[in-house]
């Protein structure tokens, strides 16, 4: 199958008297590994927002790529379903909602909200064809419309230094919010999101 993402294997097939070999597409071993290290972002990334870069130049992809380096996010071009087997691996279906036609994902380790901010500040400084998809925070599948939002509140930085403002316990009170695991972030997020969208928050 030259060409195919996919190598052939025949496998035998039982029907009737007789058996048949049914050639199937089982992925190549380049395959396994872009699958494993999609995977592998998805468990542990904070938030992924997915966007259709159709009409994007090489230069600009190459831009892209930087501004979004600068903020801590990587952004990667992904195939459609390589990133639904890892969807499934590493326990987020929800990914395969936000994954069609020219799809790439930016994905987020620190600041769950960098990736929406990153790119929607490029289409806007650069005019860009870009269009955003949806996102993923935390197990929520967002919306377009739900990652502006999450682009609008403020980065984790900012919620520190408000934290820090308004605190008024001891100092170890203040050492326990600033090395609070991300993923906390990420459900405050998710629910302001929440919140904003009318939807009762999970409890």
């Amino acid at each position: 199958m030259h060409g195919s993402r996919f190598s052939a294997s025949a496998v035998p097939w039982v029907c009737g008297p007789g058996i048949f070999y049914v050639e199937i597409a089982v992925p190549t071993e380049e395959k396994r590994t872009q699958v494993d290290s999609i995977r592998e972002l998805l468990e542990t990334c904070e938030a992924a927002v997915s966007a259709d870069y159709t009409g994007l130049t090489a230069q600009s992809m190459t831009e892209f790529r930087q501004s979004l380096r600068e903020r801590g996010v990587r952004f990667r071009v992904v195939k459609n379903t390589l990133t639904h087997l890892a969807a499934d691996a590493a326990g987020k279906p929800g990914v395969k909602e936000i994954v069609e036609g020219p799809t790439g994902i930016a994905f987020g380790f620190d600041d769950p909200a960098a990736p929406a901010r990153a790119i929607r500040e490029f289409i806007r400084v650069s005019r860009s064809p870009m269009t955003i998809r949806g996102g993923l925070l935390g197990e929520r599948v967002l919306t377009a419309e739900e990652v502006e939002r999450l682009a609008d509140l403020p980065s984790k930085d900012d919620l520190i230094a408000r934290l820090m403002g308004q605190l008024q316990a001891p100092i170890t009170g203040l050492a326990y919010v600033l090395n609070a695991p991300t993923a906390s972030l990420a459900r405050v997020l998710q629910r302001k999101i929440e919140t904003e969208s009318g939807e009762p928050a999970d409890e």
